[in-house]
């Protein structure tokens, strides 16, 4: 699994499943990047507001899904809703290497210890932590931090990985499909099914 740079670039990101599903509907059919682009362009198939954010929920829907190749596309269609949404998460956390180490430092490390649970404060501290070990997330403003936190939260709650806590936030197990769960080890994908799993 390819660790990228950090970013901050899920400020401007949503959980966009609905439009993963169907790009992802869309290349298993036959087409390509570039025919989906088009019609992105010409008849708003996702449904965005503007043409700008119509070409960015394509762009970050699209870095996801070559981000997990195109095998998994039979196994994520023949799945339920529930496993699709798992599949969008696990796809998020391998083209956006902050909201890996959250998920795995944090989450994980949670469901390990058996405290089922996290809050804004976990939150701060993970975001201090990198502060410390990058650079470049030192730079950043507080404003990007807060934005990242409600993202990150919204994230794992539209997976159906937590519920919707006002403070603390419950974390509910996922419960991994076999052949997704083949799936992500076969494509050296360990480390999101530990995430996903909460085991060492």
């Amino acid at each position: 699994m390819e660790r990228k740079e950090y970013s901050a670039g899920a400020v401007k990101h949503s959980f966009w499943f609905i439009e993963f599903r169907n790009e992802v509907k869309l290349l298993s059919e036959g087409l390509g990047f570039e025919d989906i682009k088009e019609r992105c362009r010409n008849e708003n198939i996702f449904a965005a507001a503007t043409p700008e954010r119509a070409a960015q929920v394509f762009n970050t829907v699209s870095s996801r899904i070559k981000a997990m190749g195109d095998s998994f596309y039979p196994v994520f269609l023949n799945g339920d809703v529930s496993a699709q949404k798992i599949f969008n998460l696990a796809a998020v956390m391998v083209n956006d290497t902050l909201f890996f180490d959250f998920v795995y430092e944090v989450i994980r490390e949670k469901m390990i210890i058996g405290s089922n649970e996290y809050t804004p404060g976990d939150l701060n501290i993970f975001f201090k932590d990198k502060q410390l070990q990058s650079e470049k997330v030192a730079g950043w403003t507080d404003a990007t931090f807060t934005r990242l936190a409600r993202n990150y939260k919204t994230f794992l709650f539209e997976a159906g990985m937590t519920d919707k806590g006002k403070d603390a936030r419950k974390i509910f197990r996922p419960i991994l499909e076999p052949d997704m769960e083949r799936w992500l080890l076969d494509s050296g994908m360990e480390p999101v099914v530990k995430a996903f799993l909460g085991v060492r």
